[in-house]
């Protein structure tokens, strides 16, 4: 079977979505929109994440909230923050690869090469014991370091960026830089600039995000309140993506994992046990679940299990049930 490609795209049937049912994510109406949606907060120096995130919660009326990872309160920068049903996705947000810019002071001089080589030295698979003030159990583990950057230097001042694994303590980081570089270091500033699929280019400050809910309660435009919230999509943004039919998407909310017949279309490249997003043709999150096979063995599959579902997101009674019972799990 040759695959049709629009795009990136494998369609694997032709299919309709029936406007009766869900919609797409712009397409919400406010309420319903702020419901589903992420804020990508520009954290400021002094509060601690769970702080900000009940001011938000509080702010727009919510019952509940919650963020993408804990920053210590003198740390700055991106913090999305789910909002009552988008709550949803912080565990996937909280796995998500981070990236940091810091400020880190050494005790005594170093030379470039020095410090060049004690970077190089960080950079992949590193021991790692949480400090002494950490929200964790203090218990040696293993956090990857996938990139770390010199970015300036002034003296005994080192500006530098890091993306790392989830979980990673950037000031135990510098601590044992020092170490290695027999000067001793400490962190002096820190800002993530970004988490999963969220960086600097979206951000919101806490002041924007109440006069755009001001603006929108007094005068009814929701222009800038769209325009700081994120509907909850935009979570899985750098997840490869699996299009559902209408009629599989009751199934896989009731607990099913994804069949063959269920697909009707997928992006390219996906690899056996991977992460992927499982969508509806409307463009709305259903669930995340692991691949079973390959973008092209999905593809050519006519039956048998494709994806073990995760997490479901969408509420089950979005689309209608169109199952029996012993269909449920073949996603009809």
């Amino acid at each position: 079977m040759k695959p049709q490609v629009l795009e990136g795209i494998l369609v694997k049937s032709e299919d309709e979505t029936d406007p009766k049912y869900g919609r797409n994510p712009e397409e919400r109406g406010i309420e319903e929109y702020i419901r589903n949606g992420i804020v990508n907060i520009d954290k400021p120096s002094g509060p601690n994440s769970h702080q900000v995130a009940a001011w938000v919660r509080d702010l727009l009326g919510l019952k509940k909230s919650g963020h993408s990872g804990t920053l210590d309160p003198k740390v700055t920068g991106v913090l999305p923050i789910a909002l009552e049903d988008a709550t949803k996705i912080v565990k996937a947000l909280l796995l998500s690869e981070k990236e940091y810019v810091c400020l880190m002071s050494m005790h005594d001089k170093a030379s470039d090469e020095a410090v060049g080589k004690a970077f190089t030295s960080f950079q992949g698979p590193i021991f790692q014991t949480p400090p002494i003030k950490s929200a964790v159990k203090r218990e040696l583990r293993i956090r990857n370091i996938y990139e770390i950057k010199n970015l300036e230097r002034a003296d005994q001042e080192i500006l530098f960026k890091v993306r790392c694994e989830s979980g990673t303590y950037i000031r135990k980081l510098c601590h044992d830089i020092g170490l290695v570089l027999c000067t001793g270091a400490h962190m002096h500033q820190l800002r993530r600039t970004k988490t999963g699929p969220f960086d600097e280019s979206t951000l919101v400050k806490l002041q924007d995000l109440k006069d755009a809910y001001s603006y929108y309660k007094e005068n009814g435009d929701e222009t800038s309140l769209r325009k700081a919230i994120q509907p909850v999509e935009s979570g899985v943004a750098d997840l490869k993506k699996i299009w559902l039919k209408d009629g599989a998407i009751s199934a896989i909310c009731h607990g099913a994992d994804l069949n063959a017949p269920g697909v009707s279309r997928l992006e390219k490249g996906i690899h056996e046990k991977q992460q992927v997003a499982l969508m509806s043709l409307k463009d709305e999150l259903v669930a995340v679940a692991r691949t079973q096979a390959s973008s092209q063995q999905i593809y050519e599959a006519k039956k048998g299990v494709v994806a073990t579902l995760e997490r479901v997101y969408m509420n089950p009674e979005t689309y209608p049930k169109k199952w029996h019972t012993k269909q449920k799990n073949e996603n009809i």
